[in-house]
């Protein structure tokens, strides 16, 4: 069938996905008439995989009948509980194994990071970030510029777009770092930009960096589990990530860190040691010094939390069972079908601010309503009442994602659908 604005050219779409199935393993919210809502709204929190009900259960009866004895005697040992994440995490990381730990929270984990991997040393002072990064990822970095006795207004450099476009490019990011890498300790970028959705060429980004001796690490909060990635051959140094967006692990999911092999024996950069990242041989016999372990889990500081990352095993099973390749080949599908019906049916009405190329984007796309501030923040909340959740974000930003594992094209048409009659009507 010929691409088609018609309801029935969604229909069919999603008679003919061969990942349509895995709808069925979420949970997803309803509407007061017991609808099931267009929920677009993955990039902030993801759905709950219907398995997680049973597998934090399991976890409850394991604390209920074993109690201590469950960190070692239970179905899945707590005291190796993260371990079980890892091969799943280093799929869709594109790692090895001991490059990657799930642990903490996103901003925890950047925090750990900088402590071993923003070295300021002679000229090399500065840090590379973007002005609009994520509030907390400009907090973490200011406070280390400043913990380190040297004025942040002077060692952060913020990099911003070109104002008429509001998304990077590859080119001005790397002519940059080249120019000033001489004062460059680290370029800190994300994967995908919260705000724009845009995805950044982490690859090139990353050689650029290493050419001129540069650090280089990537928060992914927006980019693992949406699009490939390959942090091992990029030859990044470090990179972190929450584990409630695109993983689906719920809130206060554990997140993770990538630390690159060539890094897995730096036992002479400084870290904020913790027993659980103390060599396991010795860990429960206490010993006086830290002797840490090889690889990402070296930078661990507490046993995992278990009921947080309980939901992970869940929706990994699902990656795994499906491959984020495949996953891949659906979003530039479903995302493509969104951007292709706004432009037909809302071309005076919405700016699409995230990139149309596909290398350029995950499943997010980011709209600017052409209306007053007030309007456009109206509209959002109409959708809302409707049913159609997705988010604003101040000042002007609607955003918008369609994830493959539970997302279809009847979504993608009914909310295109939806926000063209609140256009109109406005």
């Amino acid at each position: 069938m010929t691409i088609s604005f018609d309801r029935a050219y969604a229909e069919q779409q999603d008679r003919e996905d061969p990942l349509a199935e895995l709808r069925a393993e979420f949970d997803i919210p309803c509407r007061k008439n017991g609808s099931p809502v267009v929920y677009l709204c993955g990039h902030s929190l993801g759905l709950q995989p219907k398995a997680a009900r049973r597998i934090l259960n399991e976890e409850l009866d394991a604390w209920s009948e074993l109690a201590v004895d469950a960190h070692f005697d239970s179905k899945r040992p707590w005291v190796s509980y993260h371990e079980q994440l890892t091969p799943s995490l280093a799929r869709l990381a594109g790692a090895r194994p001991s490059e990657v730990v799930a642990m903490n929270s996103l901003t925890v984990n950047l925090h750990l990071m900088l402590v071993s991997f923003y070295r300021p040393a002679g000229a090399r002072r500065k840090i590379l970030i973007e002005r609009r990064a994520f509030s907390s990822d400009r907090y973490a970095v200011r406070s280390h510029v400043a913990q380190r006795g040297i004025d942040p207004a002077a060692a952060v450099i913020e990099i911003e777009p070109p104002r008429a476009e509001g998304t990077f490019h590859t080119d001005d990011i790397c002519e940059l770092i080249a120019r000033d890498a001489k004062e460059i300790a680290l370029v800190l970028l994300p994967g995908v930009q919260y705000l724009t959705g845009q995805c950044f060429d982490m690859e090139r980004i990353a050689a650029t960096a290493r050419k001129h001796a540069c650090v280089v690490g990537f928060d992914l909060a927006h980019a693992i589990g949406n699009i490939p990635l390959h942090l091992h051959d990029w030859d990044v140094d470090f990179a972190v990530w929450c584990g409630y967006k695109y993983l689906n692990g719920g809130p206060g999911a554990i997140g993770g860190c990538f630390v690159h092999e060539r890094h897995a024996r730096a036992f002479h950069l400084p870290r904020f040691a913790g027993w659980w990242g103390h060599d396991k041989r010795s860990r429960f016999s206490m010993p006086d010094e830290f002797v840490p372990l090889a690889g990402a889990e070296g930078w661990q500081i507490s046993n995992p939390a278990v009921f947080a990352a309980a939901p992970l095993l869940a929706s990994f099973e699902l990656f795994d069972r499906t491959g984020i390749d495949a996953l891949r080949a659906k979003s530039i599908r479903l995302t493509g079908y969104l951007e292709l019906l706004l432009r037909a049916w809302l071309e005076e009405s919405v700016e699409i601010v995230t990139p149309s190329a596909i290398e350029a984007r995950g499943c997010q796309l980011s709209l600017r309503l052409k209306k007053s501030r007030d309007e456009a923040r109206a509209i959002h909340e109409r959708l809302s009442r409707l049913g159609y959740i997705c988010d604003w974000r101040d000042p002007d930003i609607i955003r918008v994602a369609p994830v493959p594992l539970y997302n279809g094209f009847v979504d993608v048409w009914s909310f295109a659908d939806a926000l063209k009659r609140l256009c109109t009507a406005a």
